[in-house]
């Protein structure tokens, strides 16, 4: 019953990281799914795969998990990088394609 700790990364659908601020907590899946032959639904007889935690910060996370004794594994996030950009750069005579409409 491993859990692991993460930030989850923003969905490519939102420019915002409200929902990537704070940490989760999941377990890892005890047996793989199942299919199930008529309807093709995926399944699986843990429960523990649908529990997800929010914490705010990983120190609250970690402690969580040492207080009930769950071995843990942190993921650390990927922080973006960020080139900030101007409208000057694109006459600038170093830039690498011409500029066109």
């Amino acid at each position: 019953m491993l859990a692991r700790i993460f930030k989850p990364a923003r969905t490519a659908m939102q420019s915002g990281g409200a929902r990537a601020r704070h940490w989760m907590l999941e377990y890892a899946p005890a047996e793989p799914q199942q299919v199930e032959p008529l309807m093709g639904w995926t399944s699986s007889s843990d429960m523990r795969q649908q529990i997800q935690l929010r914490f705010d910060t990983k120190e609250e996370a970690i402690a969580y998990c040492e207080s009930r004794g769950i071995p843990y594994e942190v993921q650390e996030p990927k922080e973006p990088v960020v080139r900030p950009v101007t409208y000057a750069e694109n006459f600038a005579y170093t830039r690498r394609s011409p500029w066109t409409h």
